[in-house]
């Protein structure tokens, strides 16, 4: 087992993009040398149903292939599912918690208890202002950068490009930069 995996568990709602945006993560971290692992963890298979994904970063080969059960980042894509014990199952004090939220870090540590470090971002606020629709995932991976350092966002610039520039043209792939860009600017952390 390599010396150090660095491990994220996401929580969010089917349709909410945490699946893509731990897809992306794991390009991003492999565009860098990394080793990695992405994959989804679903109940229900419909939109807004609670789902989870997993990613695995290391700088040695993976050989673990079980779900994520203590993770070092724990990112919550949509707020209402604070009140879910699973959300925090496996945490210690060392690890973080990013939750996408227009409420104060105090009200998320008061909704789960959570005595770590808590990091906000209005990540769907900022999704709508950019991209002109709800859809968070880009401007958490911003936050992730920022918060983690796990991945550099010239990495993540280029999976947007990859991913976004045949389809949908560079005014999308320039919002999202954007997004991206924002998301590291404004999320906020506790001490």
């Amino acid at each position: 087992m390599p010396a150090k995996i660095f491990e994220i568990r996401w929580h969010g709602r089917a349709g909410q993009g945490a699946k893509s945006a731990s897809q992306m993560l794991a390009e991003a971290a492999l565009d860098m040398g990394k080793y990695v692992q992405a994959f989804p963890e679903y109940g229900a298979e419909r939109t807004g149903a609670p789902m989870k994904a997993f990613n695995r970063i290391s700088d040695e080969p993976i050989l673990l292939h079980c779900s994520v059960e203590k993770p070092n980042l724990v990112v919550v894509i949509d707020d209402t599912l604070l009140g879910n014990p699973d959300i925090l199952a496996g945490t210690t004090s060392e690890t973080v918690l990013i939750v996408n939220t227009v409420k104060p870090i105090e009200w998320v540590r008061q909704k789960t208890g959570f005595q770590g470090k808590i990091c906000v971002v209005k990540a769907t606020d900022i999704a709508l202002e950019e991209l002109g629709r709800g859809t968070p995932n880009t401007v958490v991976l911003g936050a992730i950068a920022r918060v983690t350092g796990i991945i550099e966002l010239k990495y993540v610039e280029d999976k947007i490009r990859d991913m976004f520039l045949k389809k949908f043209g560079e005014e999308v792939v320039q919002k999202n930069i954007r997004a991206l860009h924002r998301g590291y600017e404004e999320v906020t952390c506790s001490a």
